[in-house]
């Protein structure tokens, strides 16, 4: 298992999406040498948002970055099944990605899982990526479809990870990675997924993930059961 490549993506102003300006920094580029990873409050962000890495923008700190969202991983297997499928290439960091691994389970990854990348940085998973319109749009500029991309990327469960630095420190590409915990429970990043985009009755059931899961899914299951009845959630 390791790290293919470091990605980062710098604002760029585009029609696509609803952030103020219109930018975004979807289009993540691999970068030479090392990059800092810590908690995006650690690196001076004050909105509450940003990304974990060190150079990399997030223009929409609502819903993109934060201390649960501080790093975005997909790998590199995923990448080629949907090259197979689009019929065309995918480089890597084209979903946005910050970090591109090879021999890792990503979408198939508990919720707590933790990953040491290189000699320090531990990072540990929280949720799936959900797709949105910006997405969409930054696929329309590959040259991909960008009709009816969000359904299509959902419909496959292959979300890719958010992380949040546990250990921070500097990446680079090649690095190895290894599991370095692995918790007990069977709510994995494909499971919480499905429970926030197309099967809800779900979500009561990630909340065995414990303190790991990203507070957004928590507010989701507790709001469920508030609605739909059934088992007290523990406060």
């Amino acid at each position: 298992m390791k790290l293919l490549t470091v990605n980062v993506g710098r604002p760029k102003a585009v029609e696509y999406t609803n952030t103020p300006g219109g930018l975004t920094g979807i289009d993540k580029q691999p970068i030479d040498g090392p990059v800092r990873v810590a908690d995006p409050n650690d690196l001076g962000r004050t909105d509450g948002g940003g990304s974990g890495l060190d150079g990399d923008a997030v223009c929409d700190p609502k819903h993109h970055g934060g201390t649960h969202q501080a790093v975005y991983v997909y790998a590199r297997e995923d990448l080629d099944r949907w090259e197979r499928r689009l019929g065309s290439r995918l480089a890597n960091g084209a979903f946005g990605e910050n970090l591109t691994t090879v021999g890792l389970e990503v979408s198939g990854a508990r919720i707590g899982e933790r990953w040491r990348i290189g000699d320090r940085v531990v990072l540990e998973v929280t949720s799936g990526r959900v797709p949105c319109r910006t997405f969409a749009g930054w696929m329309g500029e590959l040259g991909l479809p960008e009709k009816g991309w969000v359904k299509e990327f959902t419909q496959q469960v292959e979300p890719g990870a958010y992380l949040k630095v546990i250990e921070p420190g500097e990446v680079r590409a090649g690095d190895p990675i290894e599991v370095v915990h692995r918790p007990d429970h069977d709510v994995t990043v494909a499971v919480a997924f499905r429970a926030q985009t197309t099967e809800r009755s779900l979500l009561p059931s990630l909340m065995v993930a414990g303190e790991a899961l990203n507070p957004d899914l928590v507010k989701l299951a507790r709001d469920y059961l508030a609605k739909h009845g059934g088992q007290q959630l523990p406060a």
